[in-house]
């Protein structure tokens, strides 16, 4: 199976590679918004996809609920439309739309008929633009907010994340979490008022990024353009003072009492970013460390020790800022110890000696292979289009990017992984059922 996997991603990329991807789309600014247009082959159906700077981080030393709070309202009705009725214009053409709220921006997510794409994105105008902010819709969304943040708090995988992502980022660095109580607590006090101000701070079309991919119709920049016509205001991402550095090591438990098992998650800031010279490398050492089942980590901890059914290694956070390397995994309780002890094992030997020109080899042509794969739908096609945008390349990434990965060579990998990874400074975060949870 893994023989035909990976001779599928090498057909893949002989097809693909010579089609030229980035001539088939088309960049500008319209409205004062970044704009993307793709064709692909996909008949009559258009993806939209974008972003905006208006998430968590933006609440600086105000109530950090409000961001999501703001977020939560946009689909809630307009200042012309109650949101039964957009439901209803988006029912009748099946159409959908659906925004999130993250670290640093608000997202956008529709799909629709290429015919119906001027009244998407007149609804995506209209609920950026003039969201509602009825009372009644707001005292609703607050209380959603708060009932999915009690229930984050009995989540093993949610208080690791949030430990973790407070012991790595210092006060101050946009990808530092707030504590979920934290969050509670301000979403109690939160009021409309803060929401409206909120809203005409940060959101505008300026370093908004908005995606078209499919069949989009030849007139789409001018819909575009009539829908969001006269809006202005925004703000950039936010940049930390520096880049956060490892404070390990340390061991920071988490107790929940009566868990089946234990999340427990290790790793340090890495100082870079994607685009940063090291960071393509980084990525792909760590994807042999700890990406699918071909990986170090769950070839020995899970297949060869049987002490976890899953475990992975990643680099996250660093589209935007410089982000953290981490391994993530779930041991039972009785496990804790050994699965631990194994995997660090595992980290230190993986940075002590490096990969191998087969790993790196066998890597690659995993990365290529599914990243075209990934590509193979028009969701696909946009999400991708967007992240790139989001990290600072143009549409020549699409055929730069599987380039760029095949000629990484050893030395570089492994000089990433040396210079950006400390297996002695690692935080180990662990909740569950661990020792003191009653």
């Amino acid at each position: 199976m893994i023989a035909r996997f990976a001779l599928l991603g090498l057909a893949l990329f002989s097809a693909t590679a010579s089609a030229d991807m980035a001539s088939q789309g088309e960049r500008g600014t319209v409205a004062g918004i970044d704009l993307i247009t793709y064709r692909t082959h996909v008949k009559d159906v258009v993806i939209v996809t974008g972003a905006l700077p208006a998430g968590d981080a933006m609440a600086g030393g105000g109530n950090i609920a409000i961001p999501t709070l703001t977020g939560m309202m946009l689909d809630r009705g307009t200042k012309s439309l109650d949101k039964f009725a957009v439901a209803k214009q988006l029912d009748d053409v099946g159409a959908q739309i659906a925004f999130g709220v993250g670290p640093q921006s608000v997202q956008v997510q529709a799909r629709c008929l290429a015919k119906d794409l001027p009244l998407v994105i007149g609804l995506i105008a209209a609920e950026l633009r003039e969201p509602a902010f009825s009372s009644a819709e707001f005292a609703k969304a607050r209380q959603q907010f708060i009932g999915s943040l009690e229930a984050a708090l009995q989540s093993t995988e949610s208080r690791a994340q949030e430990a973790f992502g407070l012991a790595a980022y210092p006060q101050g660095h946009p990808n530092r979490p707030h504590g979920t109580e934290e969050y509670i607590a301000a979403a109690k006090n939160a009021k409309l008022e803060d929401v409206k101000s909120f809203h005409a701070r940060f959101y505008g079309p300026a370093h908004m990024t908005l995606v078209l991919a499919g069949d989009v119709p030849p007139d789409a920049r001018t819909v575009v353009a009539k829908a969001f016509d006269g809006w202005s205001g925004g703000q950039d991402y936010l940049q930390p003072a520096s880049p956060a550095r490892p404070s390990g090591p340390r061991l920071v438990s988490v107790p929940l009492k009566d868990k089946p098992s234990v999340t427990v998650i290790m790793g340090e800031p890495t100082g870079i970013k994607y685009r940063d010279p090291d960071g393509l490398a980084l990525h792909v050492g760590t994807a042999i460390l700890g990406h699918g089942f071909t990986s170090r980590l769950m070839g020995v901890v899970r297949d060869k020790e049987g002490l976890t059914y899953n475990i992975s290694a990643s680099i996250a956070q660093d589209t935007v800022t410089d982000g953290t390397f981490s391994v993530s995994a779930s041991f039972a309780p009785s496990l804790l110890e050994r699965g631990i002890s194994s995997t660090q094992r595992e980290i230190e030997g993986w940075w002590r000696d490096g990969v191998t020109e087969r790993e790196l080899s066998d890597r690659k042509r995993g990365i290529v292979g599914g990243y075209f794969v990934g590509l193979s739908t028009t969701a696909g096609v946009a999400g991708t289009i967007l992240v790139n945008a989001q990290r600072g390349f143009g549409l020549s990434w699409l055929d730069g990017y599987p380039a760029a990965v095949e000629a990484l060579s050893r030395d570089a990998v492994n000089q990433a992984i040396h210079s950006h990874v400390d297996p002695a400074s690692l935080v180990v975060v662990e909740a569950g059922s661990v020792p003191g949870a009653r």
